[in-house]
């Protein structure tokens, strides 16, 4: 998962995409970029790490120009080193700048067809690169010296054409203007905001909305699943539906776990669909266990806030904040292998011990996933005094790999995956452990003036929406994105590099 952002504005951009970065940092803390346009010439900057660390001032007053993108990533296979930064460049036709949120499911098969009949050279295992170079091919051949929307909108077709999977993108075409579009299914994000200012209208893509608010974009709108978004030099916007039948399926763990609950992902506001989550969950406990015993509702920061809040009013409950979060570690989901989730765990979170002192405590967590962080936050609450340590996930059991951009590919690494709920609750130490029931989180999301009839819920029930995921697939990416090839991969480069510097 990745934040992606792009502005054509009237004055200088890059402050305000160094501003939209920090606003989308939780959606990816392992490197960052930012690449801007002015009078035809471009500016770069990218790395590992936080926003805050790979700028400085002396980069930021170096990124000239009133057009940019930015990106923040979030490590996946083939993107273990500084060199698959985003955004990507490539050089013809015209000079293309690509940041991608997602992954494509045939990007090996694409990797391949363009070395042997695009003739195009890829630098790195990155699909985002693969995506870039798709794109710049059908741009070739379509387009003239000076590149039309018409130009953009008929390569983008073809783009559509090949390219399989779940992504959300943002491209600029140096001296041309900026690219937004997004998959047929919309499983990812993208969304369209604008301000008026006295010198002009400026535009804004992000993944979420909360990117526009932080920059006093007025958000016009969600970018359609199969539609292109063309922005100009000059500020003037066109758009084209590029695929005539999209079928519209979200990701439903943006609402889960990602996305800022401040946020508004296809006119589904994040934050209410949480607390009905909460609610949901709620009504599932008192169903199971009318006669409760729990004394306190406590969630695992940050993401469960919401859901915990409101499942203790429907218990009537007292709710307690028991975990004290240490601001300056990451996401632990999001880190790049299972050792730095396990080391970061205790480090990220203290427990005040007055709140778990001889009580029935119930933890809330958005989900449980490889279930080490929730065994860890359990064992935090019996060192801490409580009597016992009931545990509560606002999602289903996530039994099977995400093959659209989230960091979760073998099945082998899901604690749920081939057990049942009290097998799982036995690994992760629970005295008791309830789940949300998918139909409820179904439920919890949908809203009625966003239209949404579905939403990928692949992780959770198998069911990939894109219709091109095998069991051969699926094997591939497990030997491809455990985090046991994640360590090899690391180990690897570790010794290039002393190869190279000796």
């Amino acid at each position: 998962m990745c934040g992606i952002v792009g502005i054509v504005g009237v004055g200088a951009v890059n402050q305000r995409l160094y501003d939209a970065l920090t606003v989308l940092q939780h959606r990816g803390q392992d490197a960052a970029g930012i690449t801007t346009c002015g009078e035809g010439e471009l500016y770069v900057r990218k790395g590992s790490g936080l926003v805050r660390d790979v700028f400085q001032q002396h980069h930021m007053l170096e990124l000239k120009g009133n057009v940019g993108i930015g990106h923040v990533r979030y490590p996946t296979a083939g993107c273990d080193s500084a060199s698959e930064a985003q955004p990507f460049y490539v050089n013809a036709p015209y000079g293309i700048c690509l940041g991608h949120n997602g992954n494509l499911t045939n990007a090996t098969e694409l990797a391949e067809i363009l070395i042997r009949e695009d003739r195009r050279h890829l630098n790195t295992t990155s699909d985002s690169e693969v995506l870039l170079n798709v794109f710049a091919s059908e741009l070739q051949r379509v387009g003239t010296a000076r590149v039309t929307p018409a130009d953009v909108f008929a390569a983008l077709t073809a783009v559509y054409r090949r390219c399989r999977g779940g992504y959300a993108v943002v491209a600029m075409i140096i001296g041309h203007g900026i690219l937004g579009f997004r998959d047929p299914n919309g499983i990812r994000p993208l969304v369209l905001g604008e301000r008026s200012t006295a010198r002009g209208t400026e535009w804004m893509l992000a993944s979420e909305s909360v990117a526009l608010d932080a920059l006093s974009f007025r958000l016009v709108r969600d970018v359609t699943p199969g539609e292109a978004v063309f922005i100009d030099e000059q500020g003037r916007l066109h758009t084209q539906q590029c695929v005539a039948t999209p079928r519209h399926t979200p990701c439903i763990f943006e609402y889960v776990y990602f996305a800022r609950p401040d946020s508004k992902i296809d006119n589904i506001s994040v934050y209410r669909a949480r607390m009905r989550m909460g609610d949901r969950l709620a009504d599932k406990i008192l169903r199971e266990r009318p006669r409760h015993d729990i004394d306190v509702v406590i969630p695992v920061p940050d993401t469960s806030r919401t859901s915990a809040l409101q499942l203790a009013q429907r218990l009537s409950v007292k709710y307690r904040e028991g975990f004290i979060k240490n601001r300056y570690i990451g996401r632990t989901f999001i880190m790049p292998g299972q050792d730095e989730r396990e080391k970061s765990v205790r480090r990220k979170l203290n427990a005040i011990d007055l709140e778990f002192r001889g009580k029935t405590v119930l933890l809330i967590d958005d989900s449980i996933v490889r279930g080490t962080t929730s065994a860890q936050i359990i064992e935090l609450a019996r060192e801490a005094g409580a009597k016992k340590v009931y545990f509560a996930s606002a999602a289903p059991p996530v039994r099977f790999p995400n093959v659209y951009g989230i960091d979760m590919p073998a099945a082998s690494e899901l604690v749920a995956s081939g057990r049942t709920v009290e097998e799982v609750a036995r690994l992760i130490g629970a005295d008791w452990l309830v789940y949300q029931d998918l139909t409820d989180l179904i439920a919890a999301c949908k809203h009625e003036d966003a239209r949404i009839e579905e939403f990928d819920t692949s992780c959770f029930s198998g069911e990939y929406v894109t219709g091109d995921v095998t069991p051969e697939y699926l094997g591939r990416l497990q030997l491809e994105r455990s985090d046991a090839a994640k360590h090899a991969r690391r180990e690897r480069h570790g010794k290039l590099k002393v190869v190279r510097g000796s």
